[in-house]
Parts: structure tokens; C-alpha cells; sequence
């Protein structure tokens, strides 16, 4: 596995000084967040987005992320396909291959809600794939439905569709419902991108993301998932996500060294010997 930062763990500092973290900290990939993107763009240029990529010796492997796909319906569902398309026009200027998608379930099911889900999922993934993006649905824990590993694969499963996958996020695999024996489910076709961090000292009932510290520093047993990850075929990218408002107060530079030196230490021991990245 290849690591990867995600700007949500450096929220608060400026897009421009983002990118410089990371290069100097030694990231080579980055996972944009799109609403400091497009906050960076009412200003500036897609051009000037991407000199700045590239100056900084940064690959934008993913963007995080998209809601209201799922349940939305009339007008609200025209203006979420109206911005959601709007973004995969810009990821595909900027060549990112896959878009993550929140799991919108915040109420109490219907009874046509999974089928409605697996439909407007798999329309959403054909308008994707027409601008070289693919989704990653993750799940989340506090979900009323799609809270659980299992259940969002076989969301997935449902649609039809071979450009979705699932967005591991660690956080949410270990404070939710989800199971060991639901990574058996995993395949290297709809594991679509996977999220890391960690947690200490915090009771997973009421761990929030604001709980999240640096993977390798805490509770989660991460080197049997990445074990499994591993032995599946995975050969992506781990991006670390550590939406914590303590790391945000820190500058960039610091925080962005203390997460690449993290993300050495937990995924150097799970890669090919003599290729320490996987080919990166």
C-alpha cells in the first residue's frame, strides 16, 4: 500500500500551504477536499490548481466528499446531481480517479429505500464513469442503514455496476457494527480506496471524529487489517484522515511530518520488501 494524505487532517491551513506540507513532509499523493477546492477556486484557476500539484511533486488520487446521491428526490436530487456534476468535470480536468461517497441514510427506512439507494448509486456511478471517475462509497457508523462493512457491499452488489467500491475508513469499520469476518467479503474489485487513523482512550460508543489521532498512536488493531488487506490483493493507496480540531491548531509542516512518519510506521511493515511503496 502507497500512502496518502487527506487535506481534512490539515483543515484549516490554505490550500497553497497544504500542498508545501505535504511534498516537504514526503507525500507524493494527496486526497483533495473538494469544498477547500472549490473554495481555492473562487479565486484562482483549475490551471493554477494544477501548477500547483505539480510544483509540489503531488498526484490527486482521490477527492472526498459527495452526498445526497442515494435517497434525495425531486428537486433536491436536480441541484445534488447538478454540484455533483459539476465535480466530476473538475476531477476529470484534474485527472483524480476516484470520487468518495457518503452514505446518506439519516432517517428511518422505507421499505423501497435499499432498492431506491441501488438505483440512483448505479446511476450516479454511470455519470462517473463517463468522466473517468470511480466511486467509493463509505460507510459510516451512526448510518441508520449502510453503517456496517457488510451491508454497503452488498449495496454495491446491488447496483450492478463495476465502478463502485467500498472507502475502508478504519474509524468507522472499528466504532461501528462491522465485523472481522466482513473483510472476507472484500475483494481487490470493490475495495475502491481504504482511510486510516486511530483512537485511544475513548469508548468507540461515543467516539467522534474530532477522537481521531494518528494511526499507530492508539487502540485500533490496524496490522491484522492491513494483513487482510494485503493478502486480498490490495495494492492502492492508505490515505490518512484525522479530522481532529487539536491537529488543525498545529501548523502544517508538523502535522504533515508526524502523519508521514506515522504512515511509514504502520505501512512499511505490510509492503514488498526492496519496494517499499508498491511501485511508487
Amino acid at each position: 500500500m502507497k500512502p496518502c494524505i487527506s487535506q481534512v487532517t490539515t483543515l484549516s491551513t490554505p490550500l497553497e500551504a497544504d500542498f508545501q506540507a505535504y511534498s516537504r513532509a514526503g507525500f507524493s499523493a494527496v486526497e483533495l477536499w473538494l469544498t477547500k477546492v472549490e473554495t481555492y477556486l473562487q479565486t484562482e484557476s483549475i490551471g493554477k490548481l494544477s501548477e500547483l500539484l505539480t510544483q509540489n511533486g503531488l498526484i490527486p488520487v482521490a477527492a472526498a466528499s459527495q452526498g445526497g446521491l442515494l435517497l434525495s428526490t425531486g428537486v433536491e436530487r436536480a441541484s445534488h446531481l447538478e454540484h455533483y456534476l459539476k465535480r466530476l468535470q473538475l476531477l476529470r480536468v484534474l485527472a483524480v480517479p476516484t470520487l468518495i461517497v457518503v452514505a446518506d441514510f439519516h432517517r428511518d427506512l422505507t421499505p423501497t429505500d435499499f432498492s431506491q439507494a441501488a438505483t440512483s448509486l448505479g446511476e450516479a456511478a454511470k455519470m462517473a464513469e463517463d468522466h473517468g471517475v470511480r466511486l467509493a462509497l463509505e460507510f459510516r457508523k451512526n448510518a441508520t442503514f449502510c453503517a456496517s462493512l457488510d451491508t454497503t457491499l452488498a449495496l454495491i452488489a446491488a447496483t450492478g455496476s463495476a465502478n463502485i467500491g467500498v472507502c475502508f475508513d478504519l474509524f468507522h469499520y472499528y466504532t461501528g457494527p462491522s465485523k472481522f469476518e466482513d473483510l472476507a467479503y472484500l475483494v481487490p474489485e470493490n475495495l475502491a480506496w481504504v482511510q486510516l487513523c486511530d483512537l485511544s482512550g475513548t469508548p468507540r460508543e461515543l467516539a467522534g471524529d474530532a477522537d481521531r489521532i494518528l494511526p499507530g498512536e492508539g487502540d485500533f488493531q490496524i496490522s491484522p487489517i492491513l494483513e487482510k488487506l494485503v493478502e486480498i490483493g490490495y495494492d492502492g493507496y492508505a490515505s490518512l484522515e484525522v479530522l481532529n480540531p487539536g491537529l488543525w491548531a498545529i501548523p502544517a509542516d508538523k502535522v504533515a511530518d508526524m502523519g508521514y512518519q506515522a504512515m511509514v510506521r504502520v505501512l512499511g511493515q505490510h509492503n514488498t520488501a526492496g519496494d517499499p511503496w508498491g511501485g511508487v
